[in-house]
């Protein structure tokens, strides 16, 4: 049985899908404003994780992400930039594609931009109907506001009582704070600020508000009704509160059966902000010299509603961990191709690693059984226990849970000429017992960018593709 939280219930809930073995899933892209940080990545890297369990579990998901590329923010950079919002947003998409490569996250089904003819022809048709509907109107301003007293359910996914805040009127920007509860903009009358970004509507020359974008671009890919909508924690209220109260408004069904979101990511225990000196795009990251899948599994091994503190620490034990996966698949692939019969150790845990993500997405429980498979098989194979058969079926095992973690090195990166001169003559320093020598050639390898450790069956050199900051 698998079980998700469901932010609208606060509670874990059974997961039915509307039409098994299909689930449709919304989730929140980025605004191309500017390059996504590890903030946003790591919402990305909940949801794709999610996506891989299920298709594990033999689901067919239909996911769709929206690309927001109009609103306050994008308007307000094209200005700055004195660029069309198509010239300013296009580069920021491009890098989230990109960047959406390095982390290894894979790709949406759709991913439809709020710009498109299409989705403003749907969005003009939902304001037309929640207008009919007397759930909204045109103001003096010549904006068209939601009716929030008209829709009972409003604050119910962010479980607000409404009846002990003041509203404010209305509510023109595209975020606001909780204790701003006011009728909120679907359509905003064009004005000096938009510049030459505009629409035209029954209600005048204008723009689409933001919580409007999404309504219209999943309705028209997924249906009135949704079984999975994803975001991060700062999404609940108003822009998912919003979209409840607009599509429902329109359909008169329930828009979206579980809502499930992923906490904040601090850096050093704070709030990410440019002014602490703490903000980092995955750009940021990489320069650094930390690979996207390091990166990945930093984001990925705590679990999605817990929040995340992000540190170059936790990135070095990120790097160590990962080197612990590369070694003991190498070890299990010599040991699969060799003639030793061995005595082959107990099954392997076929499905507690899924069964594990089965638990609301339990990657930590999921990643314990990982490192626990590691830790008994290289016993095994220490005591020369693990025959050729055995090795096979763990790395069968491996292909398997690696299509959900994503964690594989790709290549492997072979040591130039004069590296491998170095790691020889260390070799034979070592047979010699000459440690002063053997110590020597391990600072000049780590200058040069090189990492050895000594095991039982050797020296072992990898490539240390970062420096600490």
């Amino acid at each position: 049985m698998i079980r998700f939280f469901n932010t609208y219930s606060r509670a874990l809930e059974e997961f039915a899908p509307r039409d098994p073995p299909n689930v449709s899933i919304y989730t929140c892209g980025p605004t191309v404003y500017s390059h996504a940080h590890i903030g946003n990545f790591r919402a990305y890297i909940f949801e794709d994780l999610l996506q891989r369990h299920l298709e594990a579990r033999g689901f067919k998901v239909h996911r769709v992400m929206n690309i927001t590329d109009v609103d306050d923010k994008t308007i307000r950079g094209a200005r700055a930039a004195k660029v069309s919002l198509n010239d300013f947003t296009d580069p920021f998409k491009r890098g989230f594609f990109e960047d959406l490569e390095t982390l290894r996250i894979k790709r949406a089904d759709e991913y439809p931009g709020a710009t498109e003819p299409r989705y403003l022809t749907r969005m003009i048709e939902m304001i037309s109907e929640l207008i009919k509907r007397d759930l909204a109107y045109q103001a003096e301003d010549k904006s068209v506001y939601f009716r929030i007293k008209k829709f009972p359910d409003y604050g119910k996914l962010a479980h607000l009582n409404l009846e002990e805040l003041r509203p404010t009127g209305r509510v023109r920007n595209d975020e606001y704070e909780k204790e701003n509860i006011g009728d909120f903009a679907l359509w905003k009358a064009w004005d000096e600020a938009d510049g030459d970004v505009g629409w035209d509507s029954p209600w005048g020359r204008g723009r689409p508000g933001w919580h409007i974008e999404c309504s219209a671009m999943a309705t028209s890919l997924l249906g009135d009704q949704i079984d999975i909508h994803c975001g991060g924690v700062d999404n609940i209220f108003p822009h998912h509160e919003a979209e409840i109260a607009q599509s429902e408004g329109v359909t008169g069904k329930k828009f979206v059966r579980y809502w499930m979101h992923c906490a904040h990511l601090l850096v050093d225990n704070q709030k990410m902000s440019k002014s602490l000196g703490n903000f980092y795009t995955l750009r940021d990251v990489t320069a650094k010299g930390y690979s996207g899948r390091e990166v990945r599994y930093a984001l990925l091994r705590v679990h999605y509603r817990v929040q995340l503190n992000f540190t170059f620490e936790g990135m070095e034990e990120s790097r160590q961990a990962l080197m612990r996966v590369d070694e003991w698949l190498q070890r299990l692939r010599e040991t699969s191709s060799s003639t030793l019969p061995g005595k082959e150790p107990g099954p392997v845990p076929t499905d507690d690693f899924q069964s594990a993500l089965d638990d609301d997405l339990n990657i930590s429980g999921a990643l314990g059984v990982l490192f626990e498979a590691i830790r008994e098989t290289n016993r095994a194979m220490d005591a020369n226990e693990l025959g050729a058969d055995g090795a096979k079926a763990w790395l069968q095992w491996w292909e398997e849970i690696n299509q959900v973690l994503a964690l594989e090195a790709r290549e492997s990166m072979a040591s130039p000429p004069e590296i491998e001169t170095l790691t020889e003559a260390r070799r034979l320093a070592r047979l010699a017992n000459d440690w002063q020598k053997s110590d020597e050639l391990r600072r000049e390898l780590n200058a040069r960018g090189w990492e050895v450790r000594d095991t039982k069956d050797g020296q072992k050199i990898t490539r240390r593709v970062g420096i600490k900051p």
